[in-house]
């Protein structure tokens, strides 16, 4: 029996999923989980370092690694990559002067072998913010339609502060993993 089929496995009867949640700082990826779980989102202080939320989702428990962007800590984000199912790239929509910046950090994520066989869920976030770029506008901007073919990917326009869209995406990435890990289901 192969490592990957004893994982499978595991997983299988504790129906668990491991997410990594990245992005450039302050692009609301510590805010997103806290709304998600129904936690306070009133005081939030930058991510240094990591941090790790269990949170029931349907019928599943989605391990979160929340990391922190900024420049400095992104160097680390390797030591997360092992055995993530589902990958969260939040963006900023609404800091239009870091989105090459943004693009080059996700082309350079999605380079790692070990993330791979990831789902991808990108969360356009800050929509109620005027100005914001729009989901479709951020398609083109990280040029997301050259990606590799092979890999699931979506984005969801959302806002971390009002919630709007968080459980689509949510929605979406749960059950792309659930046909690849849980196929029986």
């Amino acid at each position: 029996m192969g490592l990957l089929s004893i994982i499978r496995k595991i997983k299988k009867k504790e129906k668990e999923m491991r997410i990594l949640m990245v992005g450039l700082d302050n692009s609301g990826k510590t805010t997103i989980v806290l709304k998600v779980n129904g936690e306070d989102t009133s005081v939030i202080s930058p991510t240094l370092g990591f941090n790790i939320k269990t949170i029931k989702y349907q019928k599943y428990s989605l391990n979160i690694w929340d990391v922190g962007g900024q420049k400095t800590i992104r160097s680390y984000w390797r030591n997360y990559f092992e055995q993530t199912d589902g990958l969260v790239w939040v963006v900023d929509s609404s800091d239009v002067r870091r989105m090459d910046d943004c693009r080059s950090e996700l082309e350079n994520l999605l380079k790692e072998e070990r993330l791979s066989g990831a789902s991808l869920l990108i969360f356009a976030n800050k929509q109620d913010i005027q100005g914001a770029l729009k989901p479709a506008d951020i398609v083109k901007v990280l040029n997301l339609d050259a990606m590799d073919k092979t890999r699931h990917w979506q984005i969801v326009g959302c806002s971390a502060y009002t919630g709007e869209g968080l459980l689509r995406g949510f929605d979406w990435l749960v059950q792309d993993i659930a046909s690849r890990i849980y196929m029986l289901d």
